[in-house]
């Protein structure tokens, strides 16, 4: 997302169209287990129910229809990698009628069924596969007592805030992503806000489950100060939130296997299932955020306590 800093009236409807899209899509990834009316969808971005579709369709890429139901087949994968849940449960939460409507589509989707998926954690078709972006290439050949070791876990209870963010798409083009992180570094200076404030990135998608033009990744700054948003910004208000977090230093390679770990390791291991949030990357040494040779992060997991399965 491009941010001028003299905005044409063109560049200014632009932003307008996008925040109000912006809304649209944290309202749905906030109730992804039921099903959401177009009346309902339009109100909150405030447009008429006649346009809303061609708008949603313009300004994010893909239909209304075929976005939501990606965000749900992306929640229930999720589920299935991460958690013993059953498929009935996994199917309810994310806004499926039944187990067998959310088998035919994940079918649909992904060319395997959940229970292989469950089984493998793999997705066997040939187009998909091309086109995900796992990150896979970068773990360093760890064993199970160096990634412990080197990457000690401990649990955090974060509070309410008030975030700013820019929403990227492709967010693997690291061009677009790093010039993102100079523009929000750049606007929370302007404001004060940057000395006492929290940058972080949010990734919003799988990379294992999502598309690599489709991910999607926030640049965001937390502040507990007040704050004007810039042109081709969003403001939101994150819960409270418990997380698992590690703390890294060092290149993309750490980073990588400190995720790999965290995830493929720790989490199924211990008491807690994820939390259908977003994952944080804390950018704790902020003057050198964009440096990308070197990293001084945070990584942080929303993770609730594991439900107990129905039988």
């Amino acid at each position: 997302m491009s941010i001028e800093s003299v905005p044409s009236q063109k560049s200014q409807a632009n932003g307008e169209y996008a925040q109000r899209i912006n809304r649209v899509i944290d309202y749905l990834r906030g109730n992804l287990d039921r099903q959401v009316k177009l009346e309902e969808l339009a109100k909150v971005a405030c447009f008429s129910q006649f346009h809303f579709h061609r708008i949603f369709r313009a300004v994010s890429g893909e239909t209304l229809n075929n976005f939501t139901n990606r965000l749900r087949l992306e929640k229930a994968a999720r589920h299935l990698r991460f958690s013993d849940r059953s498929l009935t449960d996994i199917a309810l939460d994310c806004g499926f009628s039944s187990s067998a409507t959310f088998s035919r589509a994940f079918r649909s989707g992904y060319d395997t069924s959940p229970s292989q998926f469950r089984k493998s954690g793999e997705i066997k078709k040939s187009k998909i596969c091309k086109e995900l972006r796992t990150g896979q290439e970068y773990v360093l050949p760890m064993s199970a007592e160096e990634k412990r070791s080197a990457f000690p876990v401990r649990l955090i209870d974060v509070p309410e805030r008030q975030v700013a963010y820019i929403r990227i798409t492709n967010a693997f083009d690291w061009d677009r992503l790093l010039a993102v992180f100079k523009t929000m570094i750049e606007w929370a200076k302007s404001q004060d806000i940057f000395s006492q404030g929290i940058l972080f990135g949010m990734t919003v998608d799988d990379p294992d489950v999502t598309p690599k033009h489709l991910y999607r990744y926030e640049v965001c700054l937390a502040s507990s100060l007040p704050f004007e948003c810039m042109e081709g910004m969003s403001k939101l208000k994150m819960p409270a939130m418990r997380y698992a977090a590690t703390q890294i230093s060092g290149d993309i390679r750490k980073v990588a296997t400190a995720w790999d770990y965290l995830v493929r390791s720790w989490l199924i291991k211990s008491a807690y299932e994820p939390e259908h949030a977003p994952a944080l990357e804390i950018f704790l040494d902020k003057e050198n955020a964009t440096d990308w040779s070197h990293f001084e992060l945070e990584l942080c997991l929303p993770v609730r306590k594991l439900a107990q399965i129905r039988s």
